[in-house]
Order: structure tokens, then sequence, then C-alpha cells
């Protein structure tokens, strides 16, 4: 069982940052696949970023170039540095995890844990 806790969010201004962090539990957190989601109001949730167990790195394309996704294994912590924020990042952000290999790092179906969610507000 991995407990995700997020943290990290609150209210910026258009052009400002912000770092989400996501803490996790158990021993074997670098053998895991993890991302990052966020949800509007009335919206589904859609797939920001994630990191495999490899390193390698995915983004949505809407954030691709203001955000950067970053995981350390010693800390059993994955960070999203969110930069450049608008309004339309406006969302309450979740933290997902899972050991199984992916086709679709996009896909939320395969994520066995998450979080509670961090709130991230973008004022204009």
């Amino acid at each position: 069982q991995v407990q995700l806790v997020e943290s990290g969010g609150g209210l910026v201004q258009a052009g400002g940052s912000l770092r989400l962090s996501c803490a996790a539990s158990g021993p074997t957190f670098s053998n895991y696949n993890m991302a990052w989601f966020s949800q509007a109001p009335g919206k589904e949730r859609e797939f920001v970023a994630a990191i495999a167990w490899s390193l390698d790195t995915y983004y949505r394309n809407f954030v691709r170039g203001r955000f950067t996704i970053s995981r350390d294994n010693a800390k059993n912590t994955v960070y999203l540095q969110m930069n450049d924020l608008i309004p339309e990042d406006t969302a309450v952000y979740f933290c997902a995890a899972t050991a199984s290999s992916l086709n679709y790092y996009s896909d939320s179906d395969p994520y066995d844990y998450w979080g509670q969610g961090t709130q991230v507000t973008v004022s204009s």
C-alpha cells in the first residue's frame, strides 16, 4: 500500500510560480511511475505530467515548457515546478502512482494510488 500526500498549492497571480510536492510512503518508491493530474471545477480529470521509474518524463502539451516534473527517490518525493502560471491552470492537482508498466502515461486508469489533491488558484 502506497500513501501519497500532496502539498504546495495555493493562490498565485498570473505569471507566478508554485512548486507542488508529493510525498510517498513505502520502501520501493523508486520502482513506481509517478504522475500529476489536474481537475478544474466541472471538468474531467486531466493528465499534466509523468515521470517514469527510468526518469523519462512526459507532459501534456498545454504545460510543456512551463511545468517541470522531477523526483527525489532518496526523499520518496515527486515534484511539479509550475512557472508562468495562467488562470486556466486553476484546478485541484492530484499525485498518482503505479508500479505497473505503462504504454500511455496520460491515461489515469492504470494508476493505483492517488493523493487527496492540493488546490492551485491562479488569479488574473
